[in-house]
């Protein structure tokens, strides 16, 4: 992987890595910061599908659809790692157990998405956001990016309204209740949770759709 893949690049925040209808010619990993990928409806709305940090994949599919069915975007200044498409289809081919490491990427990819649809469909705000708030703690610290109960969040109000189907009125609220329930301190985009058995509680949070059974949750 190291040998197939090309320098480091920088994606200013807000810029676009790959755009819906694209068939890129790369598959990009991410070394820092945050992305997402997202749907810009026609009416100039964007939904926020998924976050992307540190050590993900960006749709390494793309070596077999024809195009992308979804944007990226950097939330952050981002440096990634480019990735041919035709190395990545070499690996695929040709080195088994790289090909697996990647198919299992993209199953956990699949996981996240649906236990995403569950929290969008079922649980009431709170818990909605709460239970994101406990995976991206998980995933950072799998990616290195956490310490303890503290990490790196430096998402804004509005993306976490594009992407809870919430109002940015309602997204401040429901922080604010979870500051007073003394669940979690969100300040200078560090997050830090207060009692994470409760929040896990709370959100209904099991993390076992991330299978990663080595990091603590």
């Amino acid at each position: 992987m190291e040998a197939a893949g090309t320098r480091s690049i920088l994606v200013e925040k807000g810029d676009v890595i790959i755009d819906e209808g694209e068939r890129p010619e790369h598959v990009y990993l991410i070394e820092k910061g945050w992305a997402c990928r997202y749907k810009l409806l026609e009416n100039g709305d964007n939904h926020i599908m998924a976050f992307l940090i540190p050590g993900d994949l960006c749709d390494v599919h793309i070596t077999i659809l024809e195009k992308m069915d979804h944007s990226i975007r950097a939330l952050t200044p981002v440096t990634m790692r480019k990735f041919p498409a035709d190395e990545i289809r070499n690996i695929m081919e040709n080195h088994p157990r790289l090909a697996r490491a990647l198919f299992w990427s993209t199953l956990v990819d699949e996981a996240v998405l649906r236990e995403w649809l569950v929290n969008m469909g079922t649980r009431p705000a709170e818990a909605r956001l709460a239970h994101v708030f406990c995976e991206m703690l998980i995933r950072s610290r799998i990616a290195g990016c956490a310490e303890d109960d503290e990490m790196e969040f430096p998402l804004t109000q509005a993306e976490l309204s594009e992407s809870m189907g919430l109002t940015q009125v309602h997204i401040n609220r429901v922080l604010q209740k979870l500051r007073h329930e003394g669940l979690l301190k969100l300040e200078k985009k560090r997050l830090t949770i207060l009692d994470w058995d409760r929040l896990k509680q709370f959100s209904q949070f099991d993390p076992a759709y991330l299978h990663c059974q080595n990091v603590p949750g």
